[in-house]
């Protein structure tokens, strides 16, 4: 997900990539609205798919998952700009934010 804002003089705030680190069918199931999902095994043969010219937040299925950690360190070891939401999509739900799914556009926290 690119999200871009600007204040009424014309500044901008950088654009951000949401990356869900999460295996594919865990993806399909729920995840941010806009998220791009490439499992973090498959990160580096993806990195094509990343812009280098944003920051890039990662996540993955909460505080105890290591996956969105593995794959900041991997995006800060190939120049990328990254960290990670550590309380990954349960986080977000907490927060009642929309979660979509394959087969939704956007739905309530009810996973």
């Amino acid at each position: 997900m690119s999200s871009q804002s600007g204040s009424s003089e014309g500044s901008r705030t950088p654009s951000i990539t949401l990356l869900d680190v999460r295996p594919e069918a865990e993806y399909a199931v729920g995840h941010v609205p806009g998220a791009l999902n490439i499992p973090v095994a498959e990160l580096e043969r993806r990195l094509i798919e990343l812009p280098d010219d944003q920051e890039i937040i990662a996540y993955c299925r909460g505080p105890h998952c290591a996956l969105s950690a593995e794959a900041v360190r991997a995006l800060r070891a190939k120049g990328y700009k990254a960290r990670h939401f550590e309380s990954g999509l349960p986080g977000w739900q907490a927060l009642g934010l929309a979660v979509s799914s394959v087969h939704s556009s956007g739905r309530s926290a009810g996973l």
